[in-house]
């Protein structure tokens, strides 16, 4: 599922530049910055706050960094791009056991080739992809009381599939909550502030595969348009083949790319407006420039539905008054997919 918000102009061309997401009069980095976060589990607290700096000037003038030294295990990684490229592998008949339309699903599952936009006037995305959020039990509470976007996972039908893909969601989370102290101690408020809003999150696991564009086609095609996650930040994971582009304040794009090992960060809506806009929720976007497959793994720390999105503390003053309503993250979720475009 793309999980994402198109950047557009007034006159509804592409937008060139964020508008009110950056402010021209920030600095502008010229490469996304790799921060190694080894001190996040267990590190002194002056190694924390160290991290934090970095990360919170990253998020302040590019909304990107990269991670490495997170914990993750490389095996988990390998076995994770190996579980999705055997899934992309399948028979669409055989994927589409999983697909949105089918399962009746509106959140998770696949979502074929070329089927979702995120504007109805814009060509599609050149990509297949499919999201799992956190198994709910028959017992689950929300499940039990049928909340937003607490939906069963249509889980393929591979063997050690489903037990590879939640092996890696738990420790995605595991890490995303440790990245979200140190985004508390850079803003200056309580370490555990956003932490405290993901005891029962709706965080996704995106798995993605980008063909090369199809033969003939004249100009760029995007594997994802330019556009801004929505959500808190996303951890991505992506293969050796490139093609992820941000945009910097002048309007330019710089590439990301890949560093073995080391995880791709970027700042969300929903994190952008805890901040009041101190961090960057920045457009990006996918051009598979190569000519073979690309896959990647975005992992989106979402959290519970009824988060209140209101500034946090150290993000509000005099000069600096809140610039956004109060909202629940389930109904910023709702606002975003209403502006989704899904072929049946």
């Amino acid at each position: 599922m793309l999980r994402a918000t198109p950047v557009r102009r007034a006159n509804g061309a592409l937008a060139t530049t964020g508008a009110t997401r950056r402010d021209a009069e920030r600095p502008m980095m010229d490469t996304v910055p790799i921060i190694d976060v080894g001190g996040l589990r267990g590190g002194s607290p002056a190694a924390l706050r160290e991290i934090a700096a970095a990360i919170g000037a990253a998020a302040r003038t590019i909304g990107f960094f990269a991670i490495r030294n997170h914990g993750i295990a490389p095996e988990l990684t390998e076995r994770l791009f190996a579980a999705s490229a055997s899934f992309f592998a399948l028979p669409d008949a055989e994927k589409d056991r999983s697909s949105k339309t089918l399962t009746g699903t509106k959140y998770v599952g696949y979502v074929r080739l070329a089927q979702e936009s995120p504007d109805a006037t814009q060509p599609p995305d050149y990509k297949e992809s499919i999201l799992f959020m956190r198994d709910f039990g028959d017992d689950d509470p929300d499940f039990v009381a049928g909340r937003p976007f607490v939906e069963r996972n249509p889980w393929p039908d591979l063997p050690g599939y489903r037990e590879t893909v939640m092996a890696y969601f738990t420790e995605l989370q595991a890490l995303a909550m440790e990245l979200h102290r140190a985004f508390a101690i850079d803003v200056g408020t309580d370490a555990d502030a956003f932490v405290r809003c993901f005891d029962r999150p709706l965080s996704g696991l995106n798995l993605l595969h980008y063909p090369p564009p199809p033969p003939g086609f004249a100009g760029v095609r995007y594997g994802a348009a330019p556009h801004t996650d929505w959500g808190g930040f996303t951890l991505l994971a992506q293969d050796d083949v490139g093609g992820l582009e941000v945009q910097r304040v002048d309007g330019t794009w710089i590439p990301i790319d890949p560093v073995p090992g080391a995880l791709v960060c970027n700042i969300g809506d929903a994190l952008m407006r805890w901040t009041n806009d101190a961090y960057i929720s920045n457009p990006h976007r996918v051009v598979n420039r190569a000519q073979r497959s690309r896959y990647s793994a975005a992992f989106f720390c979402d959290p519970n539905g009824e988060a209140l999105l209101v500034p946090m503390e150290g993000c509000v003053n005099a000069d600096r008054p809140a610039k956004y309503p109060p909202i629940t993250y389930a109904d910023l979720l709702r606002e975003r997919l209403e502006g989704l475009s899904l072929a049946p």
